[in-house]
This record gives structure tokens, sequence and C-alpha cells, in this order.
């Protein structure tokens, strides 16, 4: 299936939207002439209304789990146009999706604070950073979406409209819900992408670690805490004082 091609399912759940839609107009219509039948003086019982809708919504349950994937077969442009229609964080490994916790205040703020620092740091070479909702590619079937990630030269091949194809830099801030996503899992991934280096932000001990790709594999380049600066091994100039970065939520800085 060509790049940007729309799979046969997502074919299938734009007809049902349409049908749905139509059928909703029908209701609608329906309802205002059982209103006007019946006169101002007299409401109709809700009961009756809300049992159709429980059964319709079910039927319409049921009939979009016949037609989206099963879990574990996913496509890449499944996946693709899954997240190209919706607003929420969800990420895609060999046929399974996996829906991101939304962040919170203190993530969203680490986040952002780290972003403007990087900007600043590769405004000089032409370099460009994105933070999550931008979608990476790490190999065919498996795809991540970094807290940041960052290409020192904005005019890279592997920088695609869609998505990126790789980067020279990525930042996972750990989420609460399960660290090793972030400690373990992506270390893992980032690392079969070839990554040069990678960022984790940890809030629980306010620690910035900074690892290097070695071969197949990262090393660890250094962990920092408050009052340490963590510096990048392959860009040079770029660094983060620690306790800047973890009293961004108080201080909005």
């Amino acid at each position: 299936m060509g790049a940007g091609a729309t799979p046969a399912f997502a074919r299938g759940v734009g007809d049902l939207e349409m049908t749905v839609e139509v059928a909703a107009r029908g209701d609608t219509g329906a309802g205002e002439r059982r209103n006007r039948g019946a006169g101002e003086a007299t409401a109709a019982p809700r009961e009756p209304a809300l049992r159709e809708d429980a059964a319709s919504q079910a039927a319409l349950d049921a009939l979009l789990c016949e037609l989206l994937p099963h879990q574990g077969d996913w496509s890449d442009e499944g996946y693709l146009w899954l997240t190209d229609h919706g607003n929420r964080r969800v990420e895609f490994t060999d046929g399974r999706i996996e829906e991101l916790p939304m962040p919170t205040d203190a993530h969203q703020s680490v986040l952002l604070f780290l972003h403007a620092l990087f900007r600043a740091g590769l405004r000089s070479c032409g370099g460009v950073v994105m933070v999550s909702g931008m979608r990476m590619r790490v190999r065919e079937g498996k795809f991540r979406e970094p807290d940041i990630l960052l290409l020192r030269d904005r005019s890279d091949p592997r920088r695609q409209n869609r998505y990126r194809q790789g980067a020279d830099l990525v930042v996972e801030i750990v989420g609460p819900d399960d660290p090793d996503r972030d400690l373990v899992e992506k270390r893992a991934d980032y690392a079969e992408a070839g990554i040069a280096e990678y960022w984790i932000a940890d809030p629980r001990d306010e620690t910035l670690t900074v690892l290097v790709l070695r071969g197949e594999a990262y090393v660890e380049h250094g962990r920092y805490g408050r009052g340490e600066t963590a510096a990048s091994v392959r860009l040079e100039g770029l660094a983060a004082e620690v306790s800047a970065v973890f009293d961004a939520p108080e201080t909005g800085a």
C-alpha cells in the first residue's frame, strides 16, 4: 500500500459514518413530526427513546468492532490513518496500538521548558525541534511519539511532513503510570532506530540522564541532579540546568 493510502477498513468506517449521519437526520425529522403531533402540552416519555439510543449504540459498537482490526492485526497505514483522524496519543508496535496517558501540568511544563531551551540552542545552526504529537517511525511496524525530537538540520531528509523518519536526539519525560516504557522499552526502540542521543527526564527523582548510542545500544554518559548541568555529547552548546528544568512547573519559565 502506497504512502497515504486509505486502508480498506477505513473506507468501511467512512461509509458507516455517512450512513449514521443520514440516519440521524432522518431520526431528527421523525422526532420533530412526533413532537408536532403530540402538541406542546404533553411531553413524550424519555425512557423508550433512551432504550432505542442504547440499542442503536450497541449495534454501532458491534459493527465498528467488526470493521476495525483486532489488536495485533494493525498495519502501518492503519495506525497512521487512526492517528490522522483522532486527537489521542497513540503508539504502534508490530500490529498492536497503545494509547498513552494524557500529560499532566508538571509534564507539560518540563516539556515546554526543554523545547524552548533546545530551540534556542539550535537556532544558529538551523535545527528544528518538535514536541509530542509528531510521530516517528522506528522501523516498519513500529512508531513512537517522543516528547521531544530534534534534528540539527531542518533540511534533513528524515524530516517528513506526516511523520519523522528519525532524529538526532529524542527526549522522554518519565510518566508515573509505566516508568519502564521510557526507561527500558523506548531505550531499546530508539537504539534500534539509530538515534545518536536519548535524554530521559525523570520527575520522580528530578534527574536528567544522557544516553549515547555506542554500536547497537546506549551507554550512560551521565546522570545529573539538582545543581548540575546536563550537556549533549553530539550537539555542541546544548545543555540544561537540572534545577531550572524541574522548577519550571512552579516558575513558569
